[in-house]
C-alpha cells in the first residue's frame, strides 16, 4: 500500500459538509475506510483552526491540517510538527483597514490565529465566527487601534455596491502583498491573507511529508479558493454544486455535497470496500 496510498484533501463548506454543515454517514463510513486501506485525509479549508477542529475530531484524524486558505499549516495533535504560520504585514493590513473606513464598510474582522478582533458590534458575524461557547470572546471596538500584531487574515464586509471598487483598490494598491477572495452568497465577504497562501501551498507541505507524489494527491473544493489545489492535485474533483471556473479545470467533476460526492467518487475511484455500509445509502 505505501507506494498506492493516496492523500486526499477536503474542503469543509461546500464541499465535505452538508448545507447544515455536518458530515454525513456516508462520508464519514467511505472516508473511514479509506484510512484503514491506508490513504491520508487531510483537511484544507479557509476556516480558521478553532471552526474547524471539531471536524478533525469527528473523523478521527491524526494528520496536518490546512487553515486559513495556507496561511496556517499545522498539526493538531503534534506540537512537535513543523507549523508554517503566515500572517500579512500589519502595516498592509492598518492600510487596508483604512481603505474599508473610506468606503463605509459594513465592518472588520482580523484574526491572529484563534484571537479575533472586530471593528463594530455584530451580532450576525459574531455568530459565524465564534462556533463554540469555549471559544475566547472577540475583541470589539476599533479594530485599527486594537490590532496589535500580523493578523492571519482580515474579513471585510463591505456594501454589496462597493465590492467591485474594494477588489479593485485591493489589486491597485496591494496584490504584491496580498490575495483576496469573495465568499459565496449569502455572505459577500471578502477574505484577505498574505501574498502565495493558498490550499495548494499546504498541500504541497504534507504530501512532502509523507512522501506521496503529486499524481496521488485527490482534492475536493466547489469555490474559487479552491482553485489552485484543485489545480495542483494530480486528482483534482469539483463538486456538482462548484463554481464553473473550478469545473473547468478539475480532472473529475462529481455529486453535490448534498449528494454525497466525496464518498460517492472515493469508493469508485480507490475501490473502497465499506465493512459496514449503512442500509440507508446502499
Amino acid at each position: 500500500m505505501e507506494n498506492k496510498r493516496h492523500l486526499i484533501a477536503l474542503d469543509l463548506d461546500g464541499t465535505l459538509l452538508t448545507d447544515n454543515k455536518e458530515i454525513s454517514i456516508r462520508n464519514l463510513e467511505t472516508l473511514q475506510q479509506a484510512k484503514n486501506d491506508g490513504h491520508i485525509v487531510v483537511i484544507a479549508t479557509g476556516r480558521p483552526h478553532r471552526a474547524s477542529i471539531n471536524y478533525y475530531h469527528e473523523l478521527g484524524m491524526d494528520t496536518p491540517m490546512v487553515n486559513f486558505n495556507g496561511a496556517l499549516i499545522h498539526h493538531p495533535t503534534d506540537h512537535k510538527w513543523d507549523a508554517l504560520h503566515s500572517p500579512m504585514p500589519i502595516r498592509t493590513a492598518h492600510k487596508i483597514i483604512d481603505a474599508c473606513h473610506d468606503l463605509n464598510v459594513n465592518n472588520v474582522l482580523a484574526e491572529v490565529m484563534d484571537t479575533v478582533y472586530l471593528d463594530q458590534y455584530d451580532e450576525n458575524i459574531i455568530d459565524i465566527f465564534q462556533t463554540t461557547q469555549q471559544d475566547p470572546p472577540f475583541t470589539i471596538g476599533s479594530i485599527k487601534n486594537e490590532l496589535k500584531e500580523d493578523p492571519t487574515s482580515l474579513l471585510i464586509h463591505p456594501k454589496e455596491e462597493h465590492i467591485h471598487e474594494l477588489r479593485s483598490h485591493l489589486d491597485d494598491y496591494h496584490a504584491e502583498l496580498i490575495e483576496h477572495r469573495k465568499w459565496g452568497a449569502p455572505w459577500n465577504i471578502i477574505e484577505i491573507v498574505r501574498k502565495g497562501m493558498n490550499k495548494a501551498v499546504g498541500l504541497q507541505k504534507i504530501a512532502h511529508y509523507y512522501h506521496i507524489p503529486q499524481e496521488q494527491i485527490i482534492a475536493f473544493g466547489d469555490e474559487d479558493n479552491d482553485l489552485e489545489m484543485i489545480d495542483y492535485a494530480g486528482v483534482g474533483v469539483a463538486m456538482g454544486n462548484a463554481i464553473d471556473e473550478l469545473k473547468s479545470i478539475s480532472k473529475h467533476v462529481t455529486a453535490t455535497n448534498e449528494q454525497d460526492g466525496i464518498g460517492v467518487f472515493l469508493e469508485d475511484y480507490l475501490k473502497l470496500k465499506l465493512q459496514n455500509p449503512s442500509k440507508n445509502f446502499l
